[in-house]
């Protein structure tokens, strides 16, 4: 009689195996009389017993010196149909910093009681300041699809490691740290991470199984230095409007600035939309209908207010003097042609950028005067109320409209005072961009940090991961043709079929800066995210509505270079309309 072996089953914990006794003839059996001790399983906590949790330092990626929630609460379940979000558990929190004279780091993280086992972090916006809560949609996210949270998403985000003041997303004064600002910069997104991944791991027992990141603005620069720094972090990113070279889009700030702050060059509300109306009334036919959107940008760009007329008369004041709201003086057209012209430095800065393409104005609304109820956004978002001027008047944002200059003029002066001089009573004005002379060094220093410098992302696109990214063609705030540039390098560095696997980037007429009175996009990125991470179907025949300028149109998502042409039929229709590049 033969005795076959007997073999351990894989699965068999460690313990038990040592514990299994086998002998010829007998057969085998457990000796349970001194059992060794099983692995304990980790057990979900609750959301009480969240309260109080500590992070160590050595859980975070970056330098912190630990993190710990400050409260958490269980919010009911709310809302119907695409507007329903499930029981959740609201917990919030902060990150020590390593310096004691650095503020913390705040975040957000909302543990969905019915969890999909996927994470979404959320970017921020402008210098940031408060906390992204992660409770509402992707950027330009449909309001008829539900939100990530009500999709079972855990949502966090953070204040990327300072409070704002009265100045909103404009103030830069923390930048007058250095660790404030290399947070804002991007070391937040990592420490923010690395804390939530353990908090969720400590709630639900597990770890999420895809892990994506939604932002536009600065968060759409927060999205890009995310996925390229820490690609084993994510699994996909939606990105939006993103200001990747933000040093570059600072010195462009600063150009405009001092062109419309000189006398007589700062438009009216009045005037900006006579440009905006002579613009359509050359430019709205080349994509072969006018149906109210410039859908060929390229062929707009030779369109020139010195010239240009509105219904038979000249936009061009007779003899270049202001005479009135009725046309542009040469002062008002000199500061347009600043706007929409490259920005040209006698240094490179750390990424070797040397230009910035200027923004897509001809056709661009910069706080036209209208009824649009995102008319007074737009106007804050572009030019503002106010002339920029030293001191730089101050933003009021208990009026309505929000009393302010250009957001960019602030966001200009904020950054020359706090991240290059570090001289609160410094004049921004006196600081000429294309050539800042003593100050040339520190501008390339921050480049460097606060930069998506990155042109390769070989490691994310390896492990699966994907981008999908779009910008309004008609942004006042981030130029869409910086980020064409973005995405040119990207191509040039990685080839075009790696890219095409792993990116896709489309432009969208009328859009502006994360509002659009002529355009206000509507798309489900977050969905088509979804099927080519997690089912690799690529995006085709994306299609985006507008719920602003034509409530319920759509048009086609053309990825650049292609744009929208009219083919026949319907003109709010996307199916009247084909992806062509010529």
């Amino acid at each position: 009689m033969s005795v076959k072996p007997v073999r351990v089953p894989r699965r068999l914990p460690a313990a038990a195996a040592a514990a299994l006794v086998c002998l010829p003839l007998s057969g085998c059996w457990l000796d349970d009389d001194d059992p060794a001790p099983l692995p304990p399983v980790a057990q979900p906590k609750s959301c009480a017993e969240l309260i109080g949790m500590t992070v160590p330092a050595t859980a975070i990626g970056l330098p912190t010196t630990g993190a710990v929630v400050t409260s958490t609460q269980i919010v009911p379940a709310a809302g119907s149909g695409a507007t329903a979000v499930g029981e959740y558990c609201k917990v919030l929190g902060e990150i020590n910093p390593v310096d004691p004279a650095a503020p913390k780091i705040k975040f957000q993280l909302n543990l969905p009681a019915a969890w999909n086992n996927k994470a979404m972090m959320f970017g921020g916006g402008g210098y940031d300041g408060t906390i992204a809560t992660g409770l509402g949609n992707v950027p330009a996210g449909p309001a008829d699809q539900p939100v990530p949270l009500g999709r079972g998403y855990a949502t966090f985000g953070s204040d990327s490691g300072h409070q704002a003041g009265t100045f909103g997303s404009r103030d830069g004064s923390f930048g007058a740290n250095d660790e404030a600002l290399r947070n804002f910069a991007g070391n937040a997104l990592k420490k923010t991470r690395d804390t939530v991944m353990e908090l969720i791991k400590a709630r639900y027992a597990a770890a999420p199984q895809r892990t994506y990141f939604a932002g536009g603005s600065t968060g759409g620069r927060e999205a890009l230095l995310a996925v390229g720094n820490w690609p084993q972090d994510f699994d996909g990113a939606i990105v939006l409007y993103p200001a990747w070279n933000a040093v570059m889009l600072d010195l462009h700030f600063g150009r405009m600035t001092r062109a419309l702050a000189q006398p007589g060059a700062y438009p009216s509300r009045e005037k900006r939309k006579l440009l905006f109306d002579a613009a359509y009334e050359a430019c709205d036919g080349l994509d072969d209908v006018e149906d109210g959107l410039i859908s060929n940008v390229a062929a707009c760009e030779s369109f020139d207010p010195a010239t240009a007329t509105l219904k038979g008369t000249p936009l061009r004041c007779p003899g270049g003097a202001d005479t009135g709201d009725t046309c542009l003086s040469d002062a008002q057209i000199a500061a347009f042609n600043v706007l929409n012209s490259p920005t040209v430095l006698s240094y490179a800065l750390a990424s070797g950028e040397t230009r910035y393409p200027g923004f897509t104005t001809w056709g661009t609304d910069f706080g036209n005067p209208g009824t649009s109820v995102l008319q007074n956004t737009t106007l804050t978002l572009s030019l503002g109320t106010t002339q920029p001027a030293s001191p730089m008047p101050p933003v009021v944002p208990t009026t309505t409209p929000i009393t302010s200059p250009p957001y960019g003029s602030t966001f200009w002066d904020q950054w020359v005072r706090y991240f290059v001089t570090r001289d609160s009573n410094f004049d921004p004005l006196a600081l000429d961009p294309q050539n800042p002379g003593t100050w040339q060094s520190r501008i390339v220093e921050l480049s460097g940090v606060q930069e998506v410098t990155r042109t390769d992302f070989s490691a994310f696109q390896a492990k699966g991961g994907k981008i999908l990214m779009a910008h309004g063609a008609h942004d006042a705030l981030v130029s869409n043709r910086a980020t064409r540039d973005f995405v040119s390098r990207v191509r040039a560095t990685m080839g075009e079929p790696k890219v095409a696997g792993f990116l896709r980037y489309y432009e969208i007429p009328g859009y502006g800066h994360s509002v659009g009175t002529t355009f206000n996009a509507a798309w489900d990125s977050l969905t088509a995210l979804e099927n080519w991470v997690e089912r690799g179907t690529a995006p085709v025949n994306q299609v985006v509505a507008d719920t602003a300028g034509v409530p319920g149109r759509t048009r086609p998502l053309c990825e650049y270079p292609s744009w929208a042409r009219y083919n026949g039929g319907d003109v709010n229709a996307a199916a009247s309309f084909g992806c062509v590049t010529r």
